[in-house]
């Protein structure tokens, strides 16, 4: 994920921590292991501020998510890893990881801060061993300008989304988009699962051939099939966001992470005051969004330095650097950072909204939550592309949703998860 900057450096400067706020540590080096987000590049910079507080001094890499998995798992599993804290997705490998004790317990961090059900996905066997950093949820990015040159208000539910996406649609502008490329669109057709009434698991057995997750497969297709941009298929968030920033596209359901990127006016063809987010709209059933923490950082268990890994992970953590993230735009995990006076004075308003709505309503999970959820994921994405197809009109849609769940409950019966 590219950077998020729309603040100014003054600002972020004015957020420093202080010389007291960390204690000083025997001289000493850490590998750090950071994804490509926009919080992992803020840690990296401010690396410099940590390394002459502490006496520690840290290598860092910097890898694109799936490179990052591959490289920790790969360094895990040959017991060859000199990594010491790493950024981790829960909800991606989080079982995994901690099913092969990769993970170093941290039972001495104060995770007061953090709301309960986040910390569902950063515990295993009663114990934490992720902290979560950035939460996001599912949100409905618009045009402003185009709905009201429409004359169409902000969609509330999936009836009033579909009519403004076919009114909006045209050969210069999709009237709508989120992800369509297979495992990718995973995450984003969540919500939709959960608005119909369906899951994709419920207490470790698939479920995602149900009627209500089958409707919201169809409901997917059709809308991205019949309203979305041309090869949609072949499209993840990296693909959608310069089309919507072009003005190619006149809405996008995604993940609210997104949005300082949208209204940055040095990444965007649109004048950002014409750039709106709103919560997601409501399904037939209900209104539960996924609302989940994408990502966290852990110690490895495998590190020789522990001691100097976990003042690490405590300074890049901290309240303060949360704030540094809030300020840039970045959705922190943190609760007391919604409630800064900085953060406030400077975050976007639509963002809190949303945040108040999806954590009082919303789902914390955004896929199958189970230690082969890469597979998983893959079939599903199956199911995805075929109702994107077939703009939702599939007449093999049920007979292969309950091919992948034999499927997926086959992995996790392998896994010992099955039933669980």
């Amino acid at each position: 994920m590219r950077k998020i900057l729309v603040t100014s450096v003054a600002v972020l400067s004015s957020l420093c921590i202080s010389g007291g706020a960390m204690a000083q540590a025997k001289s000493g080096e850490i590998r750090v292991l950071l994804a490509n987000h926009p919080y992992g590049e803020l840690i990296k910079q401010s690396i410099p501020q940590f390394e002459k507080q502490s006496g520690i001094k840290v290598n860092v890499e910097s890898l694109q998510e799936s490179q990052l998995t591959q490289k920790l798992t790969t360094e895990f599993a040959t017991k060859s890893s000199t990594v010491d804290v790493f950024m981790t997705r829960p909800l991606q490998e989080g079982k995994m990881f901690a099913k092969n004790g990769w993970y170093a317990p941290l039972t001495a961090y104060d995770f007061a801060d953090y709301p309960k059900n986040i910390m569902g996905a950063a515990s295993f066997g009663g114990k934490p061993y992720i902290v979560p950093l950035v939460t996001e949820w599912q949100v409905l990015y618009y045009r402003k300008d185009l709905l009201q040159q429409a004359g169409i208000k902000v969609p509330t539910n999936f009836t009033e989304l579909e009519a403004a996406a076919q009114k909006l649609n045209s050969e210069a502008v999709a009237g709508i988009a989120s992800r369509g490329k297979g495992a990718a669109a995973v995450t984003q057709l969540s919500s939709y699962v959960y608005n119909y009434g369906g899951q994709y698991l419920d207490k470790g057995t698939a479920v995602f051939d149900s009627k209500a997750a089958v409707d919201a497969l169809r409901f997917y297709g059709k809308l991205l099939g019949t309203y979305g941009p041309k090869g949609v298929t072949s499209m993840s968030w990296e693909n959608i966001m310069p089309l919507f920033q072009a003005g190619k596209v006149a809405m996008w359901t995604d993940a609210s992470v997104f949005l300082g990127q949208i209204i940055d006016p040095s990444k965007t063809q649109v004048p950002v005051e014409n750039f709106g987010i709103a919560n997601f709209p409501a399904g037939p059933k209900t209104n539960a969004p996924f609302i989940v923490s994408s990502w966290g950082m852990s110690v490895a268990q495998q590190s020789k330095k522990k001691d100097l890994a976990m003042k690490f992970l405590d300074w890049a953590t901290s309240k303060e650097m949360a704030i540094k993230g809030m300020v840039g735009n970045i959705t922190m995990a943190r609760s007391s950072v919604w409630s800064d006076e900085v953060v406030l004075s400077k975050i976007n308003p639509g963002l809190i909204e949303t945040r108040t709505f999806a954590a009082k309503n919303g789902t914390p999970v955004d896929r199958p939550y189970m230690s082969a959820v890469g597979e998983a994921r893959d079939l599903i994405g199956e199911l995805i592309i075929e109702s994107i197809n077939t703009k939702g009109t599939s007449a093999n849609l049920e007979k292969m949703a309950k091919d992948k769940v034999n499927q997926v409950n086959g992995l996790l019966k392998d896994t010992g998860e099955y039933g669980k």
